[in-house]
């Protein structure tokens, strides 16, 4: 499993459309959107779980796309430090 960040989300984007966007490239395993904690808000990022064997290409195929009007950020998420 590898965890991938999806930056520039569009604030209204739920978690199901994001594993849905991801779905068409490989085996999405989980998918989360990163809300404020006091307003409940999208912070317009968030994390997709996917399939090792399936995250290169859905990198290559994701970053740079665009979902609802807005051109996607996608990499390999980095450990918090």
């Amino acid at each position: 499993m590898r965890t991938l960040y999806v930056g520039n989300l569009p604030w209204s984007t739920s978690e199901e459309e994001l594993a849905q966007a991801f779905g068409s490239h490989g085996e999405v395993l989980s998918a989360r959107i990163i809300t404020d904690r006091q307003t409940g808000r999208s912070r317009g990022f968030g994390f997709v779980e996917v399939n090792d064997a399936d995250a290169d290409q859905m990198i290559a195929a994701m970053n740079g796309s665009e979902l609802g009007g807005r051109i996607l950020t996608v990499n390999e998420a980095r450990a918090r430090s």
